[in-house]
């Protein structure tokens, strides 16, 4: 594989990286990874579609080989002002987006904030919380909220990123964590979302803090507000064997103007590594139409 090449821009004074896989001269198309994830995740999807689009791929603030943030709240709407600062940048609009989870979740903001700039989105898993899970938060006093965010940021705080021996011990929890994934993409994924550390081990590239979650937030109601605006055809993608519910069956998916749900079996939450050619096939057709 010819793989893409590195770059850097800045967001809120933040060094951030991303991949451009060339051909610029084609539609433009930005591929958004998930949390604690990596912009190299994408990397069997570029392959598959860089022909035909001009793809970049950023590693989101505080993941990849993007600059960590100082402060310890990384929240939603500051990942969404980076991708709309990179877009920017690039003058890449109209694009098509593909994302997974947390950058489905950013994407799904981002079209519905700049519904002009965006020409096809696909969004694996990318809703956030069930509505089931919604209403559990909703009665959650802020009080309590906002403790429960104290108490992770002092966690978070005293937790020592952990340390693997070698390249093959942090594969090894690579592959425990996705069982689906074959020995050659756990091996990439894990090679690419690590750094060496000084003493010869190794630890994943992401900043710890982005395991907590701002208690500062876009408000459900506000989202599914968002949703509504988007008017680009939109692809909703769930593993069959995922913790995610069917946006189609839940009733969320109601709330788009043009969106179809597709159901992948035999896969998890990472739909496009669990079902690679199954999940292509099924891009392929939706980007034709």
């Amino acid at each position: 594989m010819q793989g893409p090449t590195s770059h850097t821009y800045f967001s809120q004074r933040l060094r951030l990286h991303y991949v451009d896989w060339g051909n610029e001269d084609a539609p433009p198309m930005l591929l958004v990874h998930g949390g604690r994830d990596h912009c190299r995740n994408w990397d069997w999807v570029a392959e598959a579609l860089r022909d035909d689009y001009h793809i970049i791929a950023p590693d989101l603030r505080g993941h990849g080989d993007s600059q960590w943030m100082l402060g310890g709240s990384y929240n939603q709407v500051d990942y969404v002002y980076d991708i709309a600062q990179l877009l920017f940048q690039k003058k890449m609009t109209p694009v098509t987006i593909i994302s997974h989870s947390l950058g489905g979740s950013i994407s799904l903001t981002y079209a519905g904030l700049y519904p002009e700039t965006v020409k096809k989105l696909v969004a694996i898993e990318g809703m956030g919380p069930s509505p089931e899970m919604i209403k559990q938060r909703i009665d959650i006093p802020t009080v309590d909220r906002l403790h429960a965010w104290v108490n992770d940021l002092r966690a978070a705080s005293g937790r020592i990123p952990r340390r693997y021996a070698s390249l093959e011990e942090a594969y090894e929890r690579m592959q425990t964590e996705n069982p689906h994934l074959t020995e050659a993409q756990a091996r990439h994924l894990t090679i690419h979302g690590s750094n060496q550390n000084e003493d010869g081990t190794y630890s994943w590239k992401f900043d710890n803090y982005v395991r907590t979650f701002s208690p500062i937030g876009l408000p459900f109601e506000a989202q599914q507000k968002l949703w509504s605006r988007i008017t680009c055809p939109t692809l909703l993608v769930r593993g069959t064997e995922s913790w995610a519910s069917d946006p189609g069956k839940d009733g969320r998916a109601a709330y788009f103007q043009n969106a179809t749900v597709a159901n992948i079996e035999n896969a998890g939450h990472w739909v496009h590594h669990d079902q690679l050619d199954e999940f292509l096939a099924l891009v392929r057709s939706f980007l034709a139409d």
